[in-house]
């Protein structure tokens, strides 16, 4: 069996030649699954004849369209190998990204050619470039309009399962960006797990807030609307474009970060809307609120479901769970500060919590795993589980556990098993606050804070105390609610008496208010603690 995913969009052009399997929301363009097989199969011959080879590297910096999609399809089925990077990481980060994975091919709309041509040294890997895009002929043709729709199929290159399909580079959230490497063996897997678990395929209608996914959506027979949104700003999302194509098109099922919800949420139930065809919405990429879940059950039509799958670009999806039972069972625990519900082990997927530890884990052993209630640290076992890191021994050391002829992969998560079987989530691992009386968790301890009604989110930080070195100071910082008349004293004295009231947080002696959390590009969710404990240290030492 040929696993390679170029190989489902040839089988999609058989089955379903004259159906829609990709719609451009902005500019109402629809190519049926024929014309979409053949634009990748175009690109395909002309790229092989521009001298582009299996197992070379392809940076891609194009904007999602179908252009977008075409050519990842195209690639793929040439052999080569897809690097993805979001442009969003900030320019330090995505030329240290770009040097270290080294592309051989450049494929980027015109911006992304002038980008290229002001950093020479970290594109110096690029023999050949292509142009998606009018330049006026500065940059060599428009690759999507020089090789037209072809006739003639391209022949799928064989995959095997271990060979390498993409580079996917992580959000650096808790560190810099890493690149995932994705074998297509992991596509394959994924593309199973969607279309089993979640029932995607012919007769469903996609309208996904990361444009990834409009490839397994169009693998899988499923149509797919590309929103006109940018998406390195999901929380800047239009409600009204993004609405109006999920109306128009009759979109069925969706999937996006919570920042695109909560945009969409607020706009439905302020205009009254509710959206009568989306059967399917998933939510993931940071925790999920209770309130946020209860809202969209508000916009959605009776009997629609709400999935918040859990993973990591390393390993995606591995755990679900629905939304009526975390507003029915596990968010009331959450608002106490038993860390986030997010569900059962999908088919396939093995889940354990280990022994916190900062250091390589080598080989497995069983007695690494704790009981059931303790928190530890999240490690996953299936076929959706990324083997390596591009380039990175270091963190490959510290992610892989050696389990005989398999391994266990480290989420960096921690967490803990309840007694039904379903895994909570506390929090990163990087994240913990470590004291010289006992350590404190991220999400249990802003769980109390974030019950205040003038506190849009909260984020705990630690500090370093020059008394115990290597013990940190706990640290509460609070986002106010944007748009309300906020006294600033009132509100950390307030903030103050609630962390009293838990045993989780009483020990707290720092508080602050910041008004602009700094969060991660992909999913405008994950915050960006390592640079609010900098915030805070300064703050704190200087006002002692």
């Amino acid at each position: 069996m040929n696993v390679n995913i170029g190989q489902s969009l040839a089988e999609r052009a058989l089955d379903q030649a004259g159906e829609i399997g990709l719609v451009e929301a902005a500019t109402g363009r629809g190519l049926n699954f024929q014309e979409l097989n053949g634009r990748a199969d175009a690109l395909a011959w002309y790229l092989q004849g521009k001298g582009v080879r299996p197992g070379e590297r392809v940076m891609l910096m194009v904007r999602p369209s179908a252009d977008f999609i075409c050519l990842s399809f195209a690639l793929f089925k040439l052999g080569a190998v897809v690097i993805l990077i979001d442009p969003g990481m900030g320019y330090r980060n995505l030329l240290r990204c770009i040097a270290g994975v080294q592309p051989q091919v450049f494929i980027g709309i015109p911006k992304a050619h002038l980008f290229r041509q002001l950093f020479r040294a970290s594109f110096r890997s690029v023999r050949i470039s292509f142009c998606c895009g009018s330049s006026w002929g500065l940059l060599g043709p428009d690759i999507c309009k020089e090789s037209g729709i072809s006739s003639q199929p391209f022949p799928v290159y064989p995959a095997r399962v271990d060979e390498l399909a993409a580079i996917i580079f992580t959000t650096g959230s808790t560190g810099p960006p890493k690149g995932v490497r994705y074998e297509h063996g992991v596509f394959n897997a994924q593309l199973r797990l969607i279309r089993d678990y979640y029932q995607i395929g012919p007769g469903q209608i996609d309208q996904p807030g990361f444009p990834l996914f409009a490839l397994f959506s169009t693998a899988l027979g499923a149509k797919a609307v590309i929103p006109d949104m940018d998406p390195t700003r999901p929380a800047k999302v239009d409600p009204r474009k993004f609405v109006r194509s999920l109306q128009e098109q009759q979109v069925t099922y969706s999937f996006g970060s919570p920042a695109i919800w909560n945009v969409i949420s607020r706009y439905c139930l302020e205009q009254g809307i509710v959206l009568e065809h989306l059967q399917q919405v998933l939510m993931a990429g940071a925790p999920i609120p209770g309130d946020l879940i209860v809202r969209m059950q508000a916009i959605l039509p009776k009997g629609a479901r709400i999935h918040t799958p859990y993973g990591a670009t390393e390993s995606l999806p591995i755990v679900s769970m629905e939304g009526h039972e975390i507003v029915e069972s596990t968010w009331p625990l959450s608002r106490k500060g038993q860390g986030i519900c997010v569900g059962r082990p999908l088919p396939g997927i093995e889940i354990r919590v280990i022994t916190l530890s900062d250091t390589p884990v080598p080989l497995w052993n069983d007695a690494l795993c704790l009981p059931d209630g303790e928190i530890g640290e999240i490690v996953v076992r299936g076929d959706v589980v990324t083997r390596a890191y591009e380039n990175n021994d270091q963190e490959n050391r510290l992610a892989k556990i050696k389990d005989k002829a398999s391994f266990w992969h480290r989420m960096g998560d921690l967490g803990y098993i309840d007694a039904q079987g379903r895994l909570w989530f506390c929090g990163r691992r990087a994240h913990r606050v470590m004291t010289k009386t006992g350590t404190f968790f991220t999400i249990p301890c802003e769980a109390i804070i974030n019950e205040h009604p003038d506190v849009s989110r909260s984020a705990l930080v630690g500090i370093s105390d020059p008394l115990h070195s290597g013990w940190q100071h706990p640290v509460m910082i609070v986002e106010p609610v944007r748009g309300r008349k906020i006294i600033k004293d009132r509100l950390l004295a307030e903030v103050r008496e609630l962390a009293a009231s838990s045993p989780l947080t009483e020990f707290i002696q720092f508080f602050l208010i910041h008004p602009d959390f700094p969060v991660d590009i992909r999913h405008n969710a994950k915050i960006f603690r390592e640079k609010l404990s900098d915030w805070a240290q300064k703050q704190i030492q200087g006002h002692s």
